[in-house]
Parts: structure tokens; C-alpha cells; sequence
């Protein structure tokens, strides 16, 4: 690490401690030539995640877009906001760890609709019926008609 006084390429660590909850180390060095110290961050580089829409533009993701979606669907239900904030805290971190550097934003909506589905169904509807663009009042039923079947079949009656 270069020192910012006299430029000289060699320091020495003489203290590290974590920082920012654990993602970032900070350091305390301390320069071989003048011997002056200085401080620095070291953190983890992350991979910018691109999403990749339906048109095909593309843009960096942004875990406030599907959270303040979630909320939006959630919004009048019984769901916890701490659950929205796990399902999105858990979709960004399978996503970075996929490693995918483009994702395809029907993949995160699908993954979003999963996990509604099983918090709150009525959620799960409003939700699908912006993603999936219903069209006509047709289309929300054979959805609704779908989740009265899963259900069913399940072996419970609850209705939506």
C-alpha cells in the first residue's frame, strides 16, 4: 500500500478490526520509510448484477424495486414486513451466488411469486396479476380458478 505522505511503496498492518457489521476491515498502517500512519478499508468487491428485461434492456439490479413490489402486494395483509425483507435479502444473495452476471427479470419474478404464494395467496394475486399482466378479468379468474385447484388437490378447501 503506497503511504500518502512520502509515496513509499511498503507499510506495514499494525492493526485490523472489522467495520460497517462485518463488511469492511479497517486498517491501521504504518509507513516503513517515514513512519507516519495512515488508514485503509478493505471490503469485497461485488459483481454488478444486471437484469435483463422482457424488451431486452438491460439494467443493474435493485433489491428496493422487488421489495417495494412486495410491499405494494402485501400492503393491507398479514405479512410481517420482516418475512419481505427475508424472501428479498434471500433472492439477492441466490442470485449473486449463482454467479450469473445477466439475469433475466422473469426469473426474479417468478422466484418472487413462489415465495407469495406460499406467505399470502391474495398477495400472491395482486402480484401476478401486474407481473403476468392479466389482460382481462378472464385471465385473473383462470388464475384464481388455478390456486383454487392447487389448493384442492393439497387436501385443504381454502378458498381465496
Amino acid at each position: 500500500m503506497k503511504c500518502p505522505y512520502c509515496a513509499f511503496d511498503d507499510s506495514k498492518v499494525v492493526d485490523s478490526r472489522p467495520s460497517e457489521e462485518g463488511t469492511m476491515i479497517r486498517r491501521r498502517r504504518e509507513c516503513n520509510r517515514c513512519n507516519k500512519r495512515f488508514t485503509t478499508y478493505e471490503r469485497v468487491e461485488n459483481i454488478p448484477l444486471i437484469v435483463v428485461k422482457k424488451g431486452g434492456q438491460r439494467t443493474a439490479f435493485d433489491k428496493n424495486k422487488i421489495f417495494n413490489g412486495m410491499i405494494k402486494a402485501c400492503e393491507k395483509r398479514p405479512v410481517p414486513i420482516d418475512a419481505i425483507k427475508t424472501v428479498v435479502d434471500d433472492l439477492e444473495r441466490s442470485l449473486y451466488q449463482s454467479e450469473m452476471k445477466e439475469v433475466p427479470s422473469s426469473l426474479i419474478g417468478e422466484q418472487v411469486m413462489v415465495a407469495l404464494k406460499s406467505m399470502d395467496q391474495v398477495a400472491y394475486v395482486r402480484f401476478a396479476s401486474v407481473y403476468r399482466q392479466f389482460k382481462d378479468v378472464a385471465s385473473f379468474m383462470d388464475e384464481l380458478e388455478r390456486l383454487i385447484s392447487e389448493k384442492q388437490t393439497e387436501g385443504g378447501h381454502e378458498t381465496v
